[in-house]
């Protein structure tokens, strides 16, 4: 018994030019102005932008608390320093500047709720000072670890590395509250 094939012409497209569309729709949405630089209106900053300047000024933000902490309290200078300068590198990662220098850090730049608006005063109690800082650090790391989600690629590895030295700076300044 043979078996012919049908003379007559397939309803519908074929397999090959399903695939040929929707590679041509592929390389049309890879290369639409909606990308990683611009919203999909085409105006304002892109999430990336969003997220990278609100990561900066939590940064800068929590600079101030360390530097509230230091100036209540010198004699913790020599464990606050080395993670202050590492806030201030994540400042900096993400695109901060004014709080970022060497020097006390200024106001957060920002009208938008960060970590902190303008930092409470340091409590009086050196373990007090530490542990609300701890707090502070891990609180930000669990917020950058959130936001992930919302990142692509290298933002998100970025994110990601900042949120992991947040948490060990959180267990240094538990430990160091002991």
């Amino acid at each position: 018994m043979s078996f012919s094939l049908s003379s007559r012409a397939p309803s519908g497209p074929r397999r090959r030019s399903l695939l040929v569309g929707a590679a041509g729709v592929g390389v049309l949405v890879g290369c639409s102005p909606g990308g990683e630089g611009a919203d999909a209106a085409g105006s304002g900053p892109s999430a990336v932008e969003r997220a990278r300047a609100r990561v900066a000024r939590d940064s800068e933000a929590l600079l101030e608390r360390y530097d509230a902490v230091i100036a209540a309290h010198p004699d913790l200078a020599a464990l606050l320093t080395p993670l202050r300068g590492e806030v201030v590198r994540h400042a900096r990662a993400f695109g901060g500047g004014k709080a970022a220098g060497a020097g006390r850090a200024s106001a957060s730049p920002s009208g938008s709720p960060s970590a902190s608006a303008s930092p409470s005063p340091a409590p009086e109690d050196p373990r007090a000072a530490l542990t609300e800082l701890a707090a502070a650090e891990r609180r930000l790391a669990d917020k950058r670890a959130e936001a992930l989600l919302e990142v692509p690629g290298e933002m998100a590895r970025l994110m990601a590395s900042v949120a992991a030295a947040g948490a060990s700076h959180a267990y240094v300044l538990t430990e160091g509250a002991k």
